[in-house]
């Protein structure tokens, strides 16, 4: 099958992967409303069409935070995404870079940010608050010497949300020798993973966490170790922490209401990500596009104001910009993209993207992003 959209990344990725890895990639918390809320909201907007317009001519750049980027889009921070493909960050960290676009590395990456750097795009990226503060400010260290331009500091996290799938799929919670069966026969029956992955893309840790982990052997020891560290005492003081060890732009991800915004100012941030984490913590709380309008309106141009979740097409990218966003991270579709084929199948995703965004723009008359407003959407469909 030759993958035309972001729902054809996803049925590839979902052949070629074991089903430990799709459904962790796939699926939400709970009963997953939110998951389906993010698409579902998205696909409600209607854009409105105009014609007989000069589009000859189309901008999708946008400048943020002292960089440019080719179209209003980055990738999302994703973790693991080294079980995914071989090496997988550093795969999709040359695919960003060759369009042009940003990408944000997890902190539960499999490729060490160091690795992920010396590919010569150093991505921005992501710190989960952790009860080791020692462990954190070397981390931060580590971030600065490799180059990484912003930090994404993620606050949804401050526990991890109930993920029936992944202990359906025995990725969390199985045990001894029938978990251990069951893991080995989803590789063996994924033979083009296998070989790719399991052979030739270790070592299988977390590498930008490793050396704080001593004795473990899986990735999901890794993950263990990660989910009981995490800080639920974390505040907005705590970047004035942060700010001690880090002196460049800091955006805060994982906002929903306009309060958070509001106090992200005050705290000294630069950026916001509208996110509910791809459905992945609190079920049942509204979509990231339907938080984004209030949001931006709350905060104005006192920092730039990003979005995740529910991002499948360029559309979604217009609809996003239209609302308020200045730009859009995707995480699920560059994972889909990864898990079918690596750094080429991200290219194409994110040309599909731009293509798809080209084609927005056009049929709306906005001949430049940047200018997106609400006028380009239909409110009386």
């Amino acid at each position: 099958m030759r993958a035309a959209s972001v729902s054809d990344y996803r049925e590839l990725a979902r052949r070629r992967l074991p089903k430990i890895f799709f459904e962790y990639i796939d699926g939400g918390s709970y009963a997953e409303a939110t998951l389906a809320r993010n698409v579902g909201d998205m696909e409600a907007i209607a854009l409105r069409q105009r014609v007989m317009r000069d589009m000859s001519q189309l901008d999708m750049a946008v400048t943020t935070l002292g960089q440019t980027f080719s179209m209003p889009v980055g990738l999302a921070p994703v973790g693991m995404a080294g079980m995914y493909a071989r090496r997988g960050e550093t795969q999709a960290a040359r695919a960003a870079a060759a369009a042009g676009v940003p990408m944000c590395l997890s902190t539960v990456s499999l490729c060490s940010l160091e690795e992920v750097a010396a590919t010569g795009a150093p991505p921005w990226f992501q710190l989960y608050v952790l009860k080791d503060r020692g462990f954190m400010r070397d981390l931060l260290g580590r971030a600065k010497a490799a180059g990484c331009p912003v930090l994404v500091f993620t606050v949804d996290l401050p526990t991890p949300g109930a993920r029936y799938r992944d202990v359906r799929s025995g990725f969390t919670g199985s045990s001894g020798l029938s978990g251990a069966l069951n893991q080995a026969w989803d590789g063996i029956t994924h033979p083009a993973w296998m070989w790719d992955v399991w052979t030739h893309g270790r070592p299988h840790t977390l590498g930008s966490v490793a050396a704080a982990i001593e004795g473990k052997g899986r990735v999901t020891d890794y993950l263990s170790w990660i989910a009981r560290n995490f800080d639920r005492s974390v505040t907005w003081k705590d970047l004035d922490w942060v700010r001690e060890v880090w002196d460049g732009p800091i955006v805060v991800k994982g906002v929903l209401d306009p309060a958070d915004a509001k106090d992200a100012v005050k705290a000294g941030a630069q950026g916001l990500v509208v996110s509910n984490h791809g459905g992945r913590q609190l079920d049942g709380v509204r979509s990231s596009i339907s938080a984004l309008p209030k949001i931006a309106q709350a905060v104005g141009s006192d920092l730039e104001v990003y979005m995740d979740g529910g991002i499948r097409s360029g559309l979604d990218v217009l609809k996003a910009m239209a609302l308020g966003a200045k730009a859009c991270f995707v995480g699920r579709a560059w994972a889909y993209a990864l898990g079918a084929g690596g750094e080429a199948q991200v290219s194409k995703m994110l040309a599909t993207l731009r293509s798809e965004l080209a084609v927005a723009m056009i049929l709306t008359g906005c001949a430049s992003v940047r200018e997106a407003g609400r006028e380009l959407l239909d409110t009386d469909a």
